[in-house]
C-alpha cells in the first residue's frame, strides 16, 4: 500500500475568510464544506480543511505549481498588496530562484507562512 497525505487541518479564527484567501490566491475553486470545515481541494487530491479556533499557531504550507501558475499567483498577491519574500523568514523581498525554479513566501491573513515553488528544493536545477 502506498501512503499519501489526504488532508490536513488548518487553524483559523475565520475559516471562511482564510480558506477563500488561499483558494483565490492559488486560483483554486471556491472552498466547500464538510462538517465543521471549510475545505480547499488541491489538484493532487489533498485537501486543506480550515477549522475555526481561538488559538492559531503559525504553520508553513508549500505548494508546487507551474511557471505559469507562479506568474498568476504573484499577480494576484500584487493586486491584494500582499508582500512577497524569497526566504521563509520574510527578510528578502521578492522571490528566489532555487534549483532553477522560482519560489516565494507570503503571509495569509491568519499569519500562516505560505510558499509557492515551481521546482522542489533539492531537485538539482541550477
Amino acid at each position: 500500500m502506498s501512503i499519501e497525505l489526504n488532508h490536513t487541518i488548518v487553524a483559523a479564527r475565520d475559516k471562511h475568510a482564510e480558506s477563500r484567501f488561499v483558494a483565490e490566491v492559488l486560483g483554486l475553486p471556491e472552498p466547500g464544506t464538510f462538517g465543521p470545515f471549510a475545505v480547499v481541494e488541491l489538484s493532487n487530491g489533498v485537501s486543506l480543511d480550515f477549522m475555526d479556533t481561538d488559538d492559531v499557531p503559525s504553520q508553513h504550507y508549500a505548494f508546487l505549481i507551474s511557471e505559469e501558475e507562479f506568474d498568476a499567483v504573484a499577480g494576484r498577491l500584487r493586486e491584494r498588496k500582499v508582500a512577497t519574500y524569497g526566504d521563509p523568514g520574510h527578510n528578502q523581498p521578492g522571490h528566489n530562484t532555487h534549483d532553477g525554479g522560482r519560489g516565494l513566501y507570503f503571509s495569509s491573513p491568519e499569519g500562516h507562512n505560505l510558499e509557492v515553488i515551481t521546482r522542489p528544493y533539492g531537485s538539482g536545477g541550477s
